[in-house]
């Protein structure tokens, strides 16, 4: 089939009346790679951290109940200052496992990254329940009370249940048609509506237990200056 001499003159006038595309200038070539960059670096950050943070709940957990073995250990130990070498670094491991999982589950906290990131929806709560376990240890004696340490143990435990059955039966289970109805309701970019309530609830009491703790340090901090301040007054008194 051939095109007759009018149909391919009208082909070619079009072609000519086509504007051709701009060429692009150094400096969109590096914006575009530039954003590419930083959106892509973005997502892989937050997959990284919600995909490692399990690991650091887990860490979490068996610093915090293997307690018991510490002391065992402790009380076999022979030198004092062994012993409490043991003990501090105990504790600093211990706490400063739990910062750095407070910390990173700050994302949690984020609208545009609950809205548009694929997030265990519980991940808010399991994030408070977390931070409520740090008051705890800072405002009351956890490691010499049997009350506090169960309660303590009673915050991560429930957090950690929070974090893990969205993470590992929704996030981490789309290869999975059986699950396809939890997985939809249970990530926070399939079920964004739910998502922000709770993250909304969760910033709200996170609000309400950084200011107790403020108050609760605060008033620490008024009570020593007190108790410092009368005897030195005393003192002086006493001089005149």
């Amino acid at each position: 089939m051939f095109l007759s001499p009018d149909i391919l003159h009208s082909i070619v006038r079009l072609a000519s009346q086509t504007p051709a595309p701009a060429p692009l200038s150094s400096s969109d070539v590096t914006s575009a790679i530039t954003q590419a960059l930083v959106q892509g670096g973005q997502t892989w950050l937050i997959s990284t951290i919600v995909a490692f943070l399990p690991v650091l709940w887990t860490a979490t957990l068996m610093l915090h109940l293997g307690r018991p073995y510490v002391v065992r250990t402790l009380r076999r130990c022979g030198l004092r200052l062994g012993a409490d070498v043991w003990w501090m670094s105990y504790l600093l491991v211990r706490d400063g496992a739990m910062l750095v999982t407070f910390g990173l589950s700050w994302i949690f906290f984020e609208p545009n990254i609950v809205a548009g990131s694929a997030l265990p929806l519980t991940g808010s709560l399991a994030t408070l329940f977390l931070l409520i376990a740090l008051a705890i240890k800072i405002t009351r004696p956890t490691d010499d009370n049997v009350q506090g340490y169960r309660l303590v143990t009673a915050f991560l435990v429930l957090g950690a249940t929070l974090y893990y059955i969205p993470q590992v039966f929704a996030v981490e289970a789309t290869s999975q048609p059986s699950l396809t109805n939890f997985m939809n309701f249970f990530t926070t970019s399939f079920n964004v509506n739910d998502a922000l309530v709770l993250m909304w609830v969760s910033i709200a009491g996170a609000v309400v237990v950084l200011g107790y703790v403020f108050m609760y340090a605060l008033n620490r901090v008024s009570t020593k200056t007190a108790k410092t301040t009368l005897p030195t007054l005393a003192q002086t008194g006493k001089g005149m």
